[in-house]
């Protein structure tokens, strides 16, 4: 039987276009890119032959087009798993339920979903300037455990043997780490043979999540270290974000297809940092629109 979705759980406004985004049904392509920053939706769209539409409402910024004969989307997530989660269930909402009727279409629309973003490197072999395509993303926000079927999605072999490594089992002041692997052909298909294969670990914080110390001293001041000393078959952890974890999770769930590939901006450990990245930016979003 098709579920029925009431006004209260999914928000359409009067125009037709849902709730957060601000778009309609008949404006999302099945290839999406998502970027964080909203700025960065033109710069992505610039490199179309064509758009259709160019939508802004609140952080959320949308244009679809056509980029050698492929219609894609781009849209801006802003920071944090908490805005994936808005985007991700809002663009399965416009792929997978009738607006009109509000019941569940009868088939599966999947979408391939690719974020572009920028990371902090962990390791001697991620330094600044380099492309990661997260092969898998380590949860640290939580978001994930909210949802029915994480564990069949998720590695919990990985995550038992983190959460040790860490010292956090058995500590309900510390985080639920979730473990969830990109689709497999989307990350052979994005990454190439030229982008790092990483283990990310998505943050739910800039600063102190990601080990920073500012004014407020750190829970944990060994944090870091651990996490870079961390293997488990032949994985290590490789950068930093806020926002794969979320994107994986719920496209798993969903039936849809994605991934995260970033340029590394700051190298933690050896304690590096470029700001003016834009040129290396282009360079990964030229090549996501050829390979997508």
């Amino acid at each position: 039987m098709k579920r029925y979705f009431p006004p209260s759980e999914l928000l359409i406004e009067p125009n037709g276009a849902v709730y957060h985004l601000g778009v309609k049904p008949e404006q999302l392509a099945d290839r999406v890119i998502l970027v964080g920053d909203p700025g960065r939706v033109p710069l992505v769209a610039s490199y179309f032959d064509s758009s259709e539409c160019d939508i802004q409402h609140r952080e959320f910024r949308t244009i679809t087009g056509t980029y050698k004969g492929k219609r894609i989307t781009v849209v801006s997530t802003g920071i944090g798993c908490d805005n994936v989660d808005i985007v991700v269930n809002e663009l399965d909402a416009l792929a997978n339920i009738d607006f009109e009727t509000r019941y569940e279409k009868d088939t599966l629309r999947s979408l391939q979903m690719v974020r572009i973003g920028t990371c902090g490197g962990l390791q001697p072999h991620t330094p600044v300037g380099t492309f990661i395509c997260s092969a898998k993303s380590v949860g640290f926000d939580g978001l994930l455990n909210f949802y029915a079927g994480r564990n069949e999605v998720c590695d919990l072999q990985f995550e038992r043997a983190l959460l040790n490594h860490l010292g956090w089992s058995g500590n309900m002041c510390q985080p639920a780490p979730y473990v969830i692997d990109a689709d497999a052909e989307l990350v052979q298909q994005i990454g190439g043979e030229d982008m790092v294969r990483g283990v990310t670990i998505a943050c739910g914080g800039f600063f102190g999540p990601q080990g920073r110390r500012l004014r407020v001293p750190l829970a944990d001041p060994h944090q870091n270290e651990k996490i870079c000393s961390f293997e488990y078959k032949g994985h290590s952890i490789t950068n930093f974000e806020m926002e794969s974890s979320a994107l994986a999770g719920l496209a798993a769930l969903m039936g849809h297809k994605a991934v995260t590939v970033c340029l590394v901006i700051a190298n933690r450990l050896a304690q590096k940092a470029n700001v003016d990245y834009n040129e290396k930016m282009r360079e990964l979003i030229q090549t996501v629109l050829d390979r997508i």
